[in-house]
């Protein structure tokens, strides 16, 4: 840049490009560089840049209201938004809260689940539970539940222990088993946890369905979230499953839980439901909870400002008619099948690269030193920031993620097109990927 910015960036002393506009899965800045999309931003823009129908449905709404407070009015739009997600949702997760943000639905989860036990008489179910290995989101609640030890340390002294599950981390399994062996160790993990506070203080356990920036795409084995829910529910605790990433499509699934026919009490989105075209993510709650809480206090305490607004509302309901329309969800595990498939030809290529893993088109890769020992590299080598640069330079966007073992090191990267990307537009990935793997091995 040419001239003084005061904008807080991520780093303070980067200079980063200036984005001109986008259409379809492509980017371009202000010197026209061209750059391809493959990580939809931080796993958001699942529809693409510039999508005619929700710029449509964006300035028709501007032109009639764009914000009404949630505690004075209701909108036409947001009657729409809740009524479209309780047709989408898996069971009776019928009821919808709308906030501003992943972070903020994951927060408005928390507090409905430990006021969903004050209105039954239990006060002291008020501790929820999470695993290692995990990321909900940057407010310190939020940030409390998330087993993300970089993203925790600078603030620990301010957080609950929340984050005592391990995760079903297969490929670096916590217990050095094998599946199916392991016979899910995991999974009865989280029992060992509930025993060791006491099913009587938990109110909820909260995890990612398939582990997105913590841990890039981890995907537990079959069998692990039926166990999950059947723990949960032997011991009267709710199950909170973070979809911010992972709903609306991203994973083939228009929710990724459905993948292993399992329903939560409680379902947080966000990213997608908006795919990066406003700001506004949802805690979707069970008839359950709701009907409870309509039968005593009829408040759920929580709010934001924004939350529920027209305009955002609007633009949620383009989007995800777009989804239906344009039968993305189902391009999202089709085109995924063969992203990944050409990801795994160039594992048998690079040595480096530890594993592929995820579903969809959520797909993260595990960087390691050589593929035979697993072993990560140092901190100090900052692979995954090369990797992204490298990338990034060459005209490709990717998502940087967290791998290996706690205070060994470990790095990732989260591959996640937009859902409308087609198989050309795949194999253009791959060049650009493999052009950057050459690069980053020739220097190591």
């Amino acid at each position: 840049m040419n001239y003084q910015s005061y904008l807080i960036k991520p780093l303070l002393d980067k200079d980063y490009p200036i984005i001109s506009h986008g259409n379809g899965v492509y980017l371009y800045d202000t010197t026209g560089k061209k750059y391809l999309d493959g990580s939809s931003g931080a796993v958001t823009a699942s529809i693409g840049h510039h999508v005619q129908a929700v710029i449509d449905a964006m300035s028709e709404q501007a032109g009639k209201v764009s914000f009404v407070y949630r505690s004075q009015f209701s909108s036409v739009p947001a009657e729409n938004l809740a009524k479209k997600l309780m047709s989408i949702a898996p069971g009776e997760v019928n009821w919808s809260f709308f906030v501003n943000s992943g972070t903020e639905s994951v927060e408005t989860a928390m507090k409905v689940a430990i006021q969903y036990w004050q209105e039954k008489g239990k006060q002291d179910k008020n501790k929820i539970i999470s695993r290692w290995k995990s990321y909900h989101g940057i407010t310190l609640g939020a940030l409390s539940l998330s087993g993300h030890a970089d993203r925790r340390v600078r603030f620990e002294n301010l957080l609950e222990k929340s984050p005592i599950v391990e995760p079903p981390y297969c490929y670096r399994c916590p217990f050095k088993l094998e599946y199916p062996n392991c016979q899910l160790k995991c999974a009865w993990d989280l029992e060992r946890a509930i025993m060791e506070f006491g099913p009587e203080n938990i109110a909820a356990f909260v995890a990612e369905p398939i582990v997105g920036a913590a841990a890039a795409a981890i995907t537990p084995p079959e069998g692990y979230y039926q166990k999950i829910k059947e723990i949960c529910t032997k011991h009267d605790i709710l199950f909170i499953a973070d979809e911010v990433m992972t709903g609306i499509g991203r994973t083939g699934k228009m929710f990724a839980m459905e993948h292993w026919g399992v329903i939560p009490d409680i379902i947080c989105i966000g990213k997608g439901m908006s795919a990066g075209y406003t700001p506004i993510a949802a805690t979707l709650v069970s008839n359950t909870i709701i009907e409870t809480i309509l039968m005593g206090s009829k408040v759920i305490m929580s709010g934001h400002t924004y939350s529920a607004n027209p305009q955002s509302a609007a633009v949620a309901l383009a989007v995800l008619e777009y989804i239906e329309k344009e039968n993305l969800v189902e391009n999202a595990r089709i085109v995924g099948e063969y992203l990944k498939e050409k990801l795994e030809q160039l594992q048998q290529s690079y040595s480096i690269i530890g594993e592929v893993r995820g579903k969809g088109l959520l797909l993260g890769i595990e960087i390691v030193t050589d593929h035979m020992t697993k072993y990560p590299f140092s901190n100090e080598k900052a692979i995954t920031l090369r990797l992204i640069d490298k990338a990034q330079k060459n005209g490709l966007l990717l998502y940087p993620a967290s791998a290996g073992i706690e205070g060994v090191g470990g790095d990732a990267i989260i591959v996640s097109p937009p859902l409308t990307v087609t198989n050309e537009e795949i194999d253009e990935l791959i060049l650009i990927f493999e052009k950057t793997l050459s690069e980053l091995t020739a220097e190591l």
